[in-house]
């Protein structure tokens, strides 16, 4: 199967076990908010879950649990990220934000419980048989989430709005590794990890996959339809922020952008053909829309 079918096949698998997975909670409005929460969305971190585990021979069957993990994982992030307190966005992916449809309480409480669905479904025996293969994907994905990755990440950014002076590009490449990165880094690393295998090209893959990502986003505030987005654009410029596309000029954004793309392919190259989906995702991060 090729990458846009795959992504798009991904996408209703992962779809499909969330909604079972969280149709065991109930039906209180803070279960509402995270089902309205996590449905959605490209679901590329969880196809690299997939498509990483199925080049290292893990069945889709055990796969689906860390897939479905990190996308639990990222829906918390933006609703957390959505908030008054944060970016105070309105809406996403087309909806009004988590917040605005119920309320910040809900919000709060809705990304709480994602993100510890996430650690539940890894820890799920039917993830892995093995519990040193379940504790180190746990652990692993609490880093990646953590004051060591994404939080930490998070952290710098808020930081460098109230800073003098704007970031630099070593800076800024920092940050993002965090921010942006680290669940990119986690994702593409399930399926080795999941097979006791060698993470390292994996590891180099999504470092240079997540920066490209991130480029793109800072493109896509400049470039981007917000209608097609499905949320505000001309964030970054408004407030001042130093980002790629700042720093490099458009030109310079794009250039480097495709020059981490091939970077993430050359890292795959010891899988031969068999990365060949995951060199397209590579190339996707940075011809997307949205």
């Amino acid at each position: 199967m090729g990458f846009q079918d795959g992504l798009a096949e991904a996408a209703r698998t992962i779809e499909d076990h969330l909604r079972h997975v969280l149709s065991d909670l109930g039906g209180l409005p803070v279960v509402q908010a995270m089902g309205y929460a996590a449905a959605g969305g490209k679901r590329l971190r969880g196809y690299l879950v997939l498509e990483g585990a199925r080049i290292h021979g893990i069945a889709p069957a055990q796969a689906i649990w860390p897939a479905c993990a990190i996308e639990a994982i990222h829906a918390y992030s933006l609703v957390h990220d959505d908030l008054p307190c944060m970016d105070d966005d309105d809406m996403r992916r087309g909806m009004p934000t988590v917040h605005r449809k119920w309320d910040e309480a809900t919000a709060v409480l809705a990304g709480d419980a994602l993100q510890t669905l996430g650690f539940e479904l890894v820890a799920c025996p039917d993830c892995h048989p093995d519990a040193v293969v379940r504790a180190d994907l746990a652990l692993s994905l609490a880093r990646a989430a953590g004051a060591r990755g994404m939080v930490l990440g998070q952290a710098l950014d808020m930081a460098a709005e109230q800073a003098d002076t704007p970031l630099s590009l070593d800076q800024i490449t920092a940050l993002q590794a965090g921010k942006t990165g680290a669940l990119f880094g986690w994702s593409a690393e399930a399926g080795a990890r999941m097979a006791r295998a060698d993470i390292a090209p994996l590891t180099g893959y999504a470092r240079a996959l997540g920066l490209a990502f991130q480029i793109a986003d800072d493109i896509l505030d400049v470039e981007g339809d917000a209608a097609q987005m499905g949320k505000a654009v001309g964030k970054d410029a408004g407030r001042g922020k130093a980002t790629f596309v700042s720093l490099l000029g458009m030109d310079g954004a794009k250039r480097r952008a495709e020059s981490l793309v091939t970077e993430a392919c050359d890292c795959l190259s010891v899988y031969g053909s068999e990365a060949g989906n995951l060199q397209d995702a590579a190339r996707f991060v940075i011809s997307r829309r949205t």
